[in-house]
Protein backbone atom coordinates (compact mmCIF):
# COMPACT_ATOMS: atom_id res chain seq x y z
CA UNK A 1 0.00 0.00 0.00
CA UNK A 2 1.15 3.66 -1.17
CA UNK A 3 0.23 6.00 1.22
CA UNK A 4 0.72 10.18 1.02
CA UNK A 5 0.04 12.84 3.36
CA UNK A 6 -1.49 16.05 1.66
CA UNK A 7 -2.73 19.45 3.22
CA UNK A 8 -6.55 20.32 2.40
CA UNK A 9 -5.10 23.74 1.34
CA UNK A 10 -3.12 21.96 -1.27
CA UNK A 11 -6.28 19.99 -2.84
CA UNK A 12 -8.17 23.13 -2.48
CA UNK A 13 -5.58 25.14 -4.98
CA UNK A 14 -6.03 22.40 -7.28
CA UNK A 15 -7.55 23.48 -10.99
CA UNK A 16 -10.46 20.64 -10.24
CA UNK A 17 -10.18 20.01 -6.85
CA UNK A 18 -9.02 16.50 -7.12
CA UNK A 19 -8.15 14.50 -3.71
CA UNK A 20 -8.02 11.16 -5.52
CA UNK A 21 -5.37 8.62 -4.28
CA UNK A 22 -3.74 7.91 -7.90
CA UNK A 23 -3.65 11.57 -8.33
CA UNK A 24 -1.62 12.39 -4.91
CA UNK A 25 -0.03 9.44 -4.04
CA UNK A 26 2.12 9.12 -7.38
CA UNK A 27 3.39 12.48 -7.81
CA UNK A 28 6.90 12.15 -10.30
CA UNK A 29 10.35 13.14 -9.07
CA UNK A 30 11.61 15.99 -10.11
CA UNK A 31 15.37 17.18 -10.24
CA UNK A 32 15.98 20.60 -8.65
CA UNK A 33 18.67 21.58 -11.06
CA UNK A 34 16.17 22.13 -14.02
CA UNK A 35 13.59 24.11 -14.75
CA UNK A 36 9.59 22.09 -15.43
CA UNK A 37 7.03 24.08 -17.15
CA UNK A 38 3.64 22.66 -18.27
CA UNK A 39 3.76 20.65 -21.80
CA UNK A 40 0.63 23.10 -23.06
CA UNK A 41 3.72 25.85 -22.19
CA UNK A 42 6.26 24.43 -24.86
CA UNK A 43 3.51 23.37 -27.38
CA UNK A 44 2.37 25.03 -30.88
CA UNK A 45 -0.02 22.96 -31.15
CA UNK A 46 -2.24 20.13 -29.69
CA UNK A 47 -4.96 18.89 -31.51
CA UNK A 48 -7.77 16.03 -31.14
CA UNK A 49 -8.22 13.86 -33.90
CA UNK A 50 -10.93 13.34 -36.20
CA UNK A 51 -14.14 11.22 -34.94
CA UNK A 52 -15.64 9.26 -37.75
CA UNK A 53 -16.76 5.73 -38.77
CA UNK A 54 -13.93 3.74 -40.12
CA UNK A 55 -13.81 0.91 -42.77
CA UNK A 56 -11.53 -1.77 -43.78
CA UNK A 57 -12.52 -1.62 -47.29
CA UNK A 58 -10.02 1.05 -48.30
CA UNK A 59 -12.37 3.60 -48.77
CA UNK A 60 -10.36 7.18 -48.05
CA UNK A 61 -7.44 7.79 -46.10
CA UNK A 62 -5.70 5.60 -43.68
CA UNK A 63 -6.13 6.31 -40.08
CA UNK A 64 -4.03 6.36 -37.13
CA UNK A 65 -5.48 4.79 -34.37
CA UNK A 66 -3.72 3.07 -31.01
CA UNK A 67 -2.95 0.03 -32.25
CA UNK A 68 -0.36 2.03 -34.70
CA UNK A 69 1.85 2.58 -32.08
CA UNK A 70 4.43 0.61 -30.83
CA UNK A 71 7.88 1.24 -29.62
CA UNK A 72 7.65 4.72 -29.42
CA UNK A 73 7.16 4.91 -33.31
CA UNK A 74 4.21 4.91 -35.32
CA UNK A 75 3.68 1.84 -37.42
CA UNK A 76 4.42 1.66 -40.94
CA UNK A 77 1.00 -0.30 -41.63
CA UNK A 78 -2.30 1.01 -41.18
CA UNK A 79 -5.52 -1.03 -41.67
CA UNK A 80 -8.38 1.29 -41.10
CA UNK A 81 -9.27 4.11 -43.68
CA UNK A 82 -12.11 7.20 -42.99
CA UNK A 83 -13.59 8.29 -45.93
CA UNK A 84 -13.10 12.34 -45.69
CA UNK A 85 -13.12 15.27 -47.56
CA UNK A 86 -9.91 17.51 -49.16
CA UNK A 87 -11.03 19.90 -46.33
CA UNK A 88 -10.77 17.78 -43.35
CA UNK A 89 -7.46 16.02 -44.80
CA UNK A 90 -6.15 19.07 -44.82
CA UNK A 91 -6.82 19.46 -41.05
CA UNK A 92 -5.86 15.94 -39.70
CA UNK A 93 -3.15 15.07 -42.35
CA UNK A 94 -0.18 13.98 -40.10
CA UNK A 95 3.28 15.97 -40.49
CA UNK A 96 6.82 14.84 -40.13
CA UNK A 97 7.89 14.50 -36.31
CA UNK A 98 4.26 15.02 -35.68
CA UNK A 99 3.69 13.73 -31.71
CA UNK A 100 0.64 11.32 -30.83
CA UNK A 101 -0.68 10.35 -27.50
CA UNK A 102 -3.39 7.72 -26.54
CA UNK A 103 -5.50 9.40 -24.39
CA UNK A 104 -8.68 6.61 -24.04
CA UNK A 105 -8.31 3.27 -23.89
CA UNK A 106 -7.63 0.44 -20.80
CA UNK A 107 -5.22 1.85 -18.39
CA UNK A 108 -2.57 0.20 -19.63
CA UNK A 109 -2.13 1.93 -22.91
CA UNK A 110 -3.51 5.14 -22.35
CA UNK A 111 -0.69 7.23 -22.25
CA UNK A 112 1.10 5.16 -25.48
CA UNK A 113 3.19 7.77 -27.43
CA UNK A 114 4.88 7.61 -30.73
CA UNK A 115 6.44 9.95 -33.16
CA UNK A 116 5.01 10.11 -36.69
CA UNK A 117 7.59 10.00 -39.29
CA UNK A 118 7.10 10.62 -43.03
CA UNK A 119 8.01 7.59 -45.20
CA UNK A 120 6.07 8.15 -48.09
CA UNK A 121 4.00 10.63 -50.10
CA UNK A 122 0.10 9.15 -49.15
CA UNK A 123 -1.80 11.47 -46.45
CA UNK A 124 -2.22 9.72 -43.34
CA UNK A 125 -4.94 11.11 -40.83
CA UNK A 126 -5.32 10.50 -37.26
CA UNK A 127 -8.57 9.19 -34.59
CA UNK A 128 -10.22 11.21 -31.86
CA UNK A 129 -8.72 9.20 -29.43
CA UNK A 130 -5.61 10.13 -29.88
CA UNK A 131 -3.93 13.72 -29.23
CA UNK A 132 -1.55 15.36 -32.01
CA UNK A 133 1.35 17.43 -30.40
CA UNK A 134 3.54 19.87 -32.09
CA UNK A 135 6.27 21.59 -29.32
CA UNK A 136 7.58 24.89 -29.99
CA UNK A 137 11.10 23.63 -31.31
CA UNK A 138 13.44 26.19 -29.90
CA UNK A 139 12.49 24.86 -26.52
CA UNK A 140 11.99 21.10 -27.01
CA UNK A 141 12.07 18.96 -29.91
CA UNK A 142 9.19 16.25 -30.53
CA UNK A 143 12.02 13.74 -30.29
CA UNK A 144 12.65 14.39 -26.70
CA UNK A 145 8.62 15.35 -26.26
CA UNK A 146 7.93 12.01 -27.42
CA UNK A 147 10.74 10.32 -25.01
CA UNK A 148 9.92 11.83 -21.67
CA UNK A 149 6.25 10.81 -21.93
CA UNK A 150 7.49 7.31 -22.57
CA UNK A 151 9.88 7.49 -19.90
CA UNK A 152 8.61 6.40 -15.73
CA UNK A 153 8.47 9.49 -15.14
CA UNK A 154 6.24 11.08 -17.81
CA UNK A 155 4.47 8.00 -17.80
CA UNK A 156 3.92 8.01 -14.00
CA UNK A 157 2.50 12.01 -14.54
CA UNK A 158 -0.08 10.78 -17.63
CA UNK A 159 -1.24 7.79 -15.63
CA UNK A 160 -1.75 9.48 -12.69
CA UNK A 161 -4.07 12.20 -14.09
CA UNK A 162 -6.45 9.20 -15.77
CA UNK A 163 -9.64 9.28 -14.89
CA UNK A 164 -10.50 5.63 -14.54
CA UNK A 165 -13.82 3.88 -15.08
CA UNK A 166 -15.25 0.78 -15.47
CA UNK A 167 -12.58 -1.42 -18.05
CA UNK A 168 -11.95 2.36 -19.64
CA UNK A 169 -9.16 5.24 -18.44
CA UNK A 170 -9.02 8.59 -19.87
CA UNK A 171 -6.78 11.63 -20.06
CA UNK A 172 -7.92 14.88 -21.65
CA UNK A 173 -5.69 17.05 -23.48
CA UNK A 174 -6.06 20.08 -21.31
CA UNK A 175 -5.09 17.39 -18.31
CA UNK A 176 -1.75 16.29 -20.52
CA UNK A 177 -0.83 19.60 -21.03
CA UNK A 178 -0.08 20.41 -17.05
CA UNK A 179 2.51 17.34 -17.07
CA UNK A 180 5.51 19.29 -16.44
CA UNK A 181 8.96 18.27 -18.47
CA UNK A 182 12.38 19.19 -17.64
CA UNK A 183 14.05 21.78 -20.13
CA UNK A 184 16.75 19.75 -20.94
CA UNK A 185 19.35 21.78 -23.01
CA UNK A 186 18.76 21.49 -26.68
CA UNK A 187 22.44 20.57 -27.38
CA UNK A 188 21.79 17.72 -25.14
CA UNK A 189 18.01 16.95 -26.91
CA UNK A 190 19.88 17.18 -30.39
CA UNK A 191 21.34 14.28 -28.97
CA UNK A 192 18.62 12.42 -28.33
CA UNK A 193 17.21 12.84 -32.70
CA UNK A 194 19.69 11.20 -34.35
CA UNK A 195 18.76 7.96 -32.60
CA UNK A 196 15.54 8.01 -33.61
CA UNK A 197 16.32 8.47 -37.18
CA UNK A 198 18.44 5.41 -36.93
CA UNK A 199 16.06 3.51 -35.38
CA UNK A 200 13.46 4.28 -37.77
CA UNK A 201 16.43 3.27 -40.79
CA UNK A 202 16.55 -0.13 -39.33
CA UNK A 203 12.71 -0.10 -39.35
CA UNK A 204 12.53 0.25 -42.70
CA UNK A 205 14.82 -1.71 -43.63
CA UNK A 206 13.46 -4.53 -41.18
CA UNK A 207 10.15 -4.11 -43.40
CA UNK A 208 12.49 -4.89 -46.69
CA UNK A 209 13.60 -8.34 -45.66
CA UNK A 210 10.12 -9.51 -44.38
CA UNK A 211 8.77 -8.14 -47.58
CA UNK A 212 11.35 -10.30 -49.56
CA UNK A 213 10.44 -13.10 -47.19
CA UNK A 214 6.50 -12.80 -48.17
CA UNK A 215 7.32 -12.87 -51.49
CA UNK A 216 9.35 -15.61 -51.84
CA UNK A 217 6.61 -17.58 -50.35
CA UNK A 218 3.87 -15.88 -52.68
CA UNK A 219 5.87 -16.86 -55.54
CA UNK A 220 6.31 -20.69 -54.40
CA UNK A 221 3.05 -21.20 -54.09
CA UNK A 222 1.77 -19.37 -57.37
CA UNK A 223 -0.31 -16.32 -55.58
CA UNK A 224 2.01 -13.55 -56.44
CA UNK A 225 -0.54 -11.84 -58.80
CA UNK A 226 -3.51 -13.09 -56.69
CA UNK A 227 -6.58 -10.44 -56.35
CA UNK A 228 -9.83 -11.25 -53.55
CA UNK A 229 -12.82 -11.31 -55.37
CA UNK A 230 -16.05 -10.88 -54.07
CA UNK A 231 -18.67 -12.68 -55.45
CA UNK A 232 -22.14 -10.99 -55.24
CA UNK A 233 -24.18 -14.45 -56.48
CA UNK A 234 -24.00 -18.15 -56.71
CA UNK A 235 -25.06 -21.68 -55.88
CA UNK A 236 -23.84 -23.87 -53.38
CA UNK A 237 -26.05 -27.74 -52.62
CA UNK A 238 -27.92 -27.80 -49.92
CA UNK A 239 -25.59 -30.99 -48.98
CA UNK A 240 -23.19 -28.39 -48.35
CA UNK A 241 -24.57 -26.32 -46.01
CA UNK A 242 -25.51 -29.90 -43.32
CA UNK A 243 -22.14 -30.86 -43.57
CA UNK A 244 -20.94 -27.06 -42.81
CA UNK A 245 -23.50 -26.60 -40.46
CA UNK A 246 -23.34 -23.04 -41.39
CA UNK A 247 -25.77 -21.17 -44.32
CA UNK A 248 -23.93 -17.56 -44.16
CA UNK A 249 -23.03 -16.90 -47.94
CA UNK A 250 -19.84 -15.47 -46.78
CA UNK A 251 -18.65 -18.86 -46.11
CA UNK A 252 -19.53 -20.67 -49.35
CA UNK A 253 -17.35 -17.36 -51.05
CA UNK A 254 -15.67 -18.56 -54.36
CA UNK A 255 -12.68 -17.11 -53.51
CA UNK A 256 -12.00 -19.44 -50.61
CA UNK A 257 -12.18 -22.53 -52.75
CA UNK A 258 -8.90 -20.65 -55.03
CA UNK A 259 -6.92 -20.53 -51.92
CA UNK A 260 -7.31 -23.67 -50.92
CA UNK A 261 -6.94 -25.27 -54.27
CA UNK A 262 -3.59 -23.11 -54.88
CA UNK A 263 -2.21 -25.26 -51.24
CA UNK A 264 -3.56 -28.39 -52.30
CA UNK A 265 -2.21 -28.38 -56.04
CA UNK A 266 1.53 -27.77 -53.95
CA UNK A 267 4.53 -29.48 -55.68
CA UNK A 268 5.74 -29.99 -52.34
CA UNK A 269 2.60 -31.85 -50.83
CA UNK A 270 -0.20 -30.09 -48.31
CA UNK A 271 -1.28 -30.79 -44.46
CA UNK A 272 -3.19 -28.57 -42.43
CA UNK A 273 -2.08 -26.88 -39.74
CA UNK A 274 -2.83 -29.14 -36.62
CA UNK A 275 -0.51 -31.85 -38.62
CA UNK A 276 2.73 -29.80 -38.33
CA UNK A 277 1.83 -27.62 -35.00
CA UNK A 278 0.97 -28.18 -31.51
CA UNK A 279 -1.48 -26.48 -29.53
CA UNK A 280 0.35 -24.90 -26.23
CA UNK A 281 -2.15 -24.16 -23.24
CA UNK A 282 -0.04 -24.18 -21.24
CA UNK A 283 -1.63 -22.15 -17.92
CA UNK A 284 0.11 -20.60 -15.01
CA UNK A 285 -0.93 -19.98 -11.31
CA UNK A 286 -0.86 -15.80 -10.82
CA UNK A 287 0.63 -14.92 -7.55
CA UNK A 288 -0.79 -11.02 -7.04
CA UNK A 289 2.67 -9.54 -6.21
CA UNK A 290 4.70 -10.61 -9.03
CA UNK A 291 5.20 -8.76 -12.16
CA UNK A 292 4.38 -9.83 -15.26
CA UNK A 293 4.70 -9.74 -19.02
CA UNK A 294 1.51 -9.52 -20.59
CA UNK A 295 0.72 -9.80 -24.45
CA UNK A 296 -2.84 -8.90 -25.86
CA UNK A 297 -4.01 -8.64 -29.16
CA UNK A 298 -2.95 -4.61 -29.26
CA UNK A 299 0.71 -5.53 -28.25
CA UNK A 300 1.45 -7.21 -31.74
CA UNK A 301 2.29 -5.31 -34.20
CA UNK A 302 0.17 -5.53 -37.56
CA UNK A 303 3.50 -4.85 -39.85
CA UNK A 304 5.92 -7.34 -38.96
CA UNK A 305 4.22 -9.37 -35.76
CA UNK A 306 7.33 -7.93 -33.19
CA UNK A 307 5.47 -7.87 -29.68
CA UNK A 308 5.69 -5.39 -27.21
CA UNK A 309 4.41 -6.62 -23.89
CA UNK A 310 2.78 -4.73 -20.95
CA UNK A 311 4.04 -4.39 -17.59
CA UNK A 312 1.90 -5.75 -14.84
CA UNK A 313 1.71 -6.74 -11.46
CA UNK A 314 -0.07 -10.01 -10.89
CA UNK A 315 -3.38 -8.86 -9.35
CA UNK A 316 -2.96 -6.46 -12.25
CA UNK A 317 -3.81 -8.85 -14.86
CA UNK A 318 -7.55 -9.26 -16.32
CA UNK A 319 -9.12 -12.15 -16.39
CA UNK A 320 -8.10 -13.53 -19.84
CA UNK A 321 -4.51 -13.79 -18.91
CA UNK A 322 -4.38 -17.38 -19.42
CA UNK A 323 -1.32 -18.93 -20.83
CA UNK A 324 2.32 -19.39 -20.62
CA UNK A 325 3.85 -18.16 -23.47
CA UNK A 326 6.97 -20.12 -24.22
CA UNK A 327 10.17 -18.56 -26.84
CA UNK A 328 9.19 -19.65 -30.69
CA UNK A 329 5.43 -19.95 -30.03
CA UNK A 330 3.74 -18.63 -33.07
CA UNK A 331 0.71 -16.51 -31.91
CA UNK A 332 -2.28 -16.22 -34.01
CA UNK A 333 -5.51 -13.87 -32.64
CA UNK A 334 -8.47 -15.53 -33.17
CA UNK A 335 -9.82 -12.14 -32.71
CA UNK A 336 -10.72 -10.51 -35.92
CA UNK A 337 -7.63 -12.19 -37.62
CA UNK A 338 -7.54 -10.77 -40.78
CA UNK A 339 -5.90 -7.61 -39.43
CA UNK A 340 -2.75 -9.95 -39.22
CA UNK A 341 -1.83 -9.82 -35.53
CA UNK A 342 0.31 -12.86 -35.87
CA UNK A 343 3.91 -12.89 -34.50
CA UNK A 344 6.53 -15.04 -33.17
CA UNK A 345 7.48 -14.92 -29.19
CA UNK A 346 10.83 -13.93 -28.96
CA UNK A 347 11.21 -14.82 -24.72
CA UNK A 348 10.21 -17.55 -22.14
CA UNK A 349 8.81 -14.38 -19.99
CA UNK A 350 5.28 -13.39 -21.52
CA UNK A 351 1.67 -14.30 -20.34
CA UNK A 352 -0.89 -14.04 -22.27
CA UNK A 353 -4.83 -13.41 -23.40
CA UNK A 354 -6.29 -16.89 -24.43
CA UNK A 355 -7.87 -14.49 -27.37
CA UNK A 356 -4.79 -16.16 -28.98
CA UNK A 357 -4.25 -18.95 -30.68
CA UNK A 358 -0.96 -21.11 -29.19
CA UNK A 359 1.06 -22.84 -31.53
CA UNK A 360 4.29 -24.82 -31.49
CA UNK A 361 6.83 -26.81 -33.92
CA UNK A 362 6.08 -30.29 -34.43
CA UNK A 363 6.39 -31.07 -38.10
CA UNK A 364 9.18 -30.14 -41.05
CA UNK A 365 7.37 -26.74 -41.67
CA UNK A 366 9.14 -24.06 -39.49
CA UNK A 367 7.51 -21.29 -37.00
CA UNK A 368 8.78 -18.65 -39.43
CA UNK A 369 7.17 -20.15 -42.76
CA UNK A 370 4.02 -20.11 -40.59
CA UNK A 371 3.74 -17.07 -39.44
CA UNK A 372 4.50 -15.67 -42.99
CA UNK A 373 2.22 -17.56 -44.39
CA UNK A 374 -0.32 -16.85 -42.20
CA UNK A 375 0.18 -13.54 -42.98
CA UNK A 376 -0.29 -13.27 -46.89
CA UNK A 377 -3.20 -11.19 -48.21
CA UNK A 378 -4.78 -14.78 -49.23
CA UNK A 379 -4.74 -16.19 -45.93
CA UNK A 380 -5.94 -13.21 -44.02
CA UNK A 381 -8.76 -13.08 -46.20
CA UNK A 382 -9.20 -16.66 -46.17
CA UNK A 383 -9.79 -16.28 -42.14
CA UNK A 384 -12.99 -13.86 -42.85
CA UNK A 385 -14.79 -17.30 -44.06
CA UNK A 386 -14.49 -18.70 -40.44
CA UNK A 387 -15.64 -15.59 -38.92
CA UNK A 388 -18.68 -15.52 -36.16
CA UNK A 389 -19.79 -11.93 -34.60
CA UNK A 390 -20.13 -8.56 -36.34
CA UNK A 391 -18.17 -5.79 -33.81
CA UNK A 392 -15.56 -8.38 -33.13
CA UNK A 393 -15.24 -11.02 -35.59
CA UNK A 394 -13.56 -14.60 -34.09
CA UNK A 395 -12.39 -17.91 -35.08
CA UNK A 396 -11.59 -21.39 -33.16
CA UNK A 397 -8.76 -22.90 -32.23
CA UNK A 398 -10.19 -25.69 -34.15
CA UNK A 399 -10.63 -23.46 -37.44
CA UNK A 400 -6.69 -22.81 -37.19
CA UNK A 401 -5.71 -26.17 -36.86
CA UNK A 402 -7.63 -27.33 -39.77
CA UNK A 403 -6.62 -24.01 -42.13
CA UNK A 404 -4.42 -26.03 -45.21
CA UNK A 405 -0.88 -25.66 -45.11
CA UNK A 406 1.71 -26.21 -47.47
CA UNK A 407 4.67 -28.24 -47.08
CA UNK A 408 7.14 -25.50 -48.54
CA UNK A 409 10.50 -26.95 -50.27
CA UNK A 410 12.68 -27.03 -47.64
CA UNK A 411 15.47 -24.27 -49.54
CA UNK A 412 12.51 -21.70 -49.33
CA UNK A 413 11.92 -22.67 -46.15
CA UNK A 414 15.57 -21.61 -45.23
CA UNK A 415 15.76 -18.54 -46.92
CA UNK A 416 12.56 -17.38 -45.36
CA UNK A 417 14.01 -18.18 -41.90
CA UNK A 418 17.32 -15.86 -42.70
CA UNK A 419 15.23 -13.05 -43.91
CA UNK A 420 12.67 -13.08 -40.87
CA UNK A 421 15.85 -14.11 -38.25
CA UNK A 422 17.30 -10.75 -39.36
CA UNK A 423 14.28 -9.00 -39.73
CA UNK A 424 13.89 -9.85 -35.49
CA UNK A 425 17.57 -8.87 -35.28
CA UNK A 426 16.96 -5.22 -37.43
CA UNK A 427 13.99 -4.96 -35.06
CA UNK A 428 15.93 -5.26 -31.66
CA UNK A 429 18.44 -2.73 -33.12
CA UNK A 430 16.01 -0.13 -33.20
CA UNK A 431 14.70 -1.25 -30.46
CA UNK A 432 17.59 -0.79 -28.42
CA UNK A 433 18.41 2.61 -29.86
CA UNK A 434 15.03 4.03 -28.53
CA UNK A 435 15.86 2.44 -25.72
CA UNK A 436 18.68 4.14 -24.85
CA UNK A 437 17.21 7.24 -25.91
CA UNK A 438 14.43 6.64 -22.97
CA UNK A 439 17.29 5.22 -20.47
CA UNK A 440 19.64 8.27 -20.76
CA UNK A 441 16.73 10.72 -20.24
CA UNK A 442 16.06 9.13 -17.46
CA UNK A 443 19.56 9.14 -16.46
CA UNK A 444 20.29 13.30 -17.24
CA UNK A 445 16.79 13.64 -15.23
CA UNK A 446 18.08 11.78 -12.46
CA UNK A 447 21.77 12.94 -12.25
CA UNK A 448 22.71 15.47 -14.86
CA UNK A 449 23.12 15.64 -18.61
CA UNK A 450 26.64 15.27 -18.82
CA UNK A 451 26.54 12.04 -17.34
CA UNK A 452 23.74 10.88 -19.35
CA UNK A 453 25.47 11.65 -21.99
CA UNK A 454 28.50 10.13 -21.28
CA UNK A 455 26.48 6.57 -20.94
CA UNK A 456 24.42 7.08 -24.38
CA UNK A 457 27.84 7.74 -26.07
CA UNK A 458 29.36 4.32 -24.64
CA UNK A 459 26.27 2.66 -25.00
CA UNK A 460 25.69 3.99 -28.29
CA UNK A 461 29.88 2.84 -29.41
CA UNK A 462 29.18 -0.70 -28.78
CA UNK A 463 25.87 -0.61 -30.65
CA UNK A 464 27.07 0.86 -33.53
CA UNK A 465 29.40 -1.98 -34.33
CA UNK A 466 26.06 -4.17 -34.04
CA UNK A 467 24.06 -1.78 -36.83
CA UNK A 468 26.98 -1.46 -38.93
CA UNK A 469 27.94 -5.64 -38.99
CA UNK A 470 23.77 -6.01 -39.68
CA UNK A 471 24.14 -3.26 -42.39
CA UNK A 472 26.81 -5.27 -44.06
CA UNK A 473 25.37 -8.32 -43.94
CA UNK A 474 22.11 -6.98 -45.73
CA UNK A 475 24.28 -5.87 -48.71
Amino acid sequence: MQYSVVNYKTVKNLDDFRWDGEFLCFEPYKNRKYQYLPIGDILKLAQYGISIDMNEDGQGYKIYRMNEISDMICSLDVDKYADINEKEVKKFVLKDNDVLFNRTNSQAFVGRTGIFKKFSNEPFIFASYLVRFRPDQERVLPEYLNTFLNTKYGSQDVKRRARISINQSNVSASELQKVEIPLLSINFQSKIRPLFSKAFNLILNSRTLYSQAEQLLLSELGLSNWKSKHELAFVKNFSDTQKADRIDAEYYQLKYDEIIEAVKIYKGGADTIKGQFKLNKKSFKKIDNKQYCYIEIGCVNISDGSMEPIVLQGLELPANAKINFQKSDVLVSKVRPYRGAIGIVDCDEYVGSGAFTVLQENGTVTKETLMVFLRLKPLLDFSLKFNTGTSYPTITDDDILNFPLPKINTEIQNQIKEKITEMYYTKSLSKALLGIAKSGVELAIEKDEVEAENWINNKLEKLDIKIAESNSANA
